[in-house]
């Protein structure tokens, strides 16, 4: 008998052991680094080849706003998964490490490292070369004192950089604009944001949402919408001023500045996809389906260089959540092990961050992503607590219902334990639900802690009148 290739499967457990599977991922952030201990988990004799082009293995990108502002001590605490984890784990890590080449017919990567020439042959490969900062059509932008923020070392050397009474500015106001000019006043530096759309957060929450945080904003942070950057001027090659205009009336404004930072989306780094002829979509993402397949067989792709659906409108959306990457980053690395995991038909996008001490979330459908005329919404604003218990915060939540099958499609909220709140609902929308079931939801209830009727089911009471008078 002949046991060339030979596999040997357990399935009591879910577990497949194999003396001949070889698994390569390409980069090893937060997609990378949770495929291959999947991959492991679902193959235990797998070799899994991890090759990371930066000098520092899995590690927190969400957490880069905190470390620059102290909340997280040290920088390097944000590693979650050390090189000694991926040893014990039988994981063959190789850092500092670039893969040059693909020879997709032969199964072959070709890597450097320094000056060492790499080459691994792989059954599954696994790409997860995330993506690249987008910088404004702006003149100048070279100088000393201009930064992004997407890695590890970006935040060390912006938090090196950082002096007393700065002038800060950031041009671009979504979630890590916002929590870096949180971190950067916590610091006592003079902070001013400059985002190109009318409202601040403009792609998570809707205008109406928004303006609440707005006006939670300190009078100290100057806040410039609707305002394009167009020009930086130096001074011995160090920034000093940033030159913005008005879309509208064309104004111009010069702004002090000693340190800009550029927080306005990325780009998907698909270039060694591309090359082995995988599938670019219209967001400029690898096309993935609900195993996190390419169109090329036993190729994945997993984070920011890929493209899935919105799971409400089934539009292509580009990945960039840190929560979507890890669920990618699990189907990947079971399936490319020969496991079976399948995704959801989409994804809600479901967040929730914190700044200027509000708590925002949301999830599923907004204004913005949906027919006007498809949609019905409802806003409640109410508190915590009963109105009678000392103590009680502030709540604002907008849910979104289809107009024809009257169910749940999305929604926003902003105050205490917004978070559970959304997750609540991204619930309901997964299960279905329409407007009047959930309306009907029983919530806990204690005066110390919640109110009888909680804020997510109070105003879906509202969205219901308003689909019924639709009738």
């Amino acid at each position: 008998m002949k046991n060339i290739n030979k596999e040997y499967i357990i399935r009591g457990m879910g577990t497949i052991l194999t003396d001949s599977r070889e698994i390569v991922i390409v980069g090893c952030g937060a997609g990378g680094g949770t495929a291959a201990q999947f991959a492991r988990k679902t193959d235990r004799k797998a070799k899994i080849s991890v090759f990371e082009k930066n000098f520092y293995p899995q590690y927190s990108k969400c957490g880069l706003p905190y470390a620059i502002s102290g909340k997280i001590p040290n920088v390097m605490d944000l590693i979650e998964f050390s090189e000694e984890w991926f040893k014990k784990a039988k994981i063959d890590l190789h850092l500092n490490t670039n893969v040059e080449k693909i020879d997709i017919s032969k199964k072959i990567i070709y890597a450097k490292k320094e000056d060492k020439n790499i080459t691994k042959n792989f059954n599954s490969l696994i790409i997860c070369t995330g993506s690249n900062p987008k910088y404004p059509q702006i003149k100048n932008v070279s100088v000393k004192g201009v930064f992004t923020l997407r890695t590890l070392d970006d935040a060390k050397k912006i938090k090196s950089y950082i002096k007393k009474d700065m002038n800060v500015t950031i041009i671009g106001a979504g979630l890590i604009g916002l929590e870096l000019a949180d971190s950067f006043f916590k610091k006592g530096l003079k902070v001013t944001i400059v985002e190109a759309l009318e409202n601040i957060l403009p792609n998570n929450l809707d205008k109406d949402m928004a303006k609440i945080i707005s006006d939670e904003i300190p009078d100290k942070i100057k806040v410039f919408t609707n305002n394009l950057a167009t020009n930086i001027e130096d001074e011995e090659g160090f920034i000093k001023n940033v030159l913005i205009k008005n879309k509208e009336t064309q104004e111009e404004r010069k702004i002090k500045t000693d340190l800009l930072i550029v927080a306005i989306g990325t780009k998907p780094e698909t270039d060694l996809a591309e090359k082995i002829g995988c599938k670019i979509g219209t967001t400029d993402g690898i096309i993935v389906n609900e195993k996190s397949q390419t169109n090329i067989k036993d190729v994945y792709a997993v984070g920011d260089c890929t493209e899935y659906k919105d799971y409400i409108t089934g539009k292509p959306m580009s990945v960039g959540l840190g929560s979507v990457v890890v669920r990618q980053a699990i189907a990947a690395g079971t399936n490319a092990a020969g496991g079976n995991y399948v995704l959801p038909k989409g994804f809600l996008n479901t967040f929730t961050s914190e700044f200027f001490s509000k708590e925002i979330a949301g999830t599923g459908a907004t204004s913005l992503s949906m027919n006007e005329d498809s949609f019905v919404s409802a806003k409640y604003n109410g508190k915590s607590l009963p109105h009678y218990f000392p103590g009680g915060k502030k709540i604002s939540i907008k849910v979104y219902a289809d107009k024809k099958t009257k169910k749940i499609i999305g929604a926003q909220c902003i105050g205490d334990k917004a978070a559970q709140r959304i997750n609540t609902i991204a619930t309901a929308i997964l299960g279905n639900l329409d407007v009047d079931t959930f309306r009907k939801l029983e919530t806990a209830y204690a005066p110390s802690i919640a109110p009888a009727l909680d804020a997510e089911t109070l105003v879906c009471d509202i969205l219901d009148m308003k689909l019924k008078s639709k009738k």
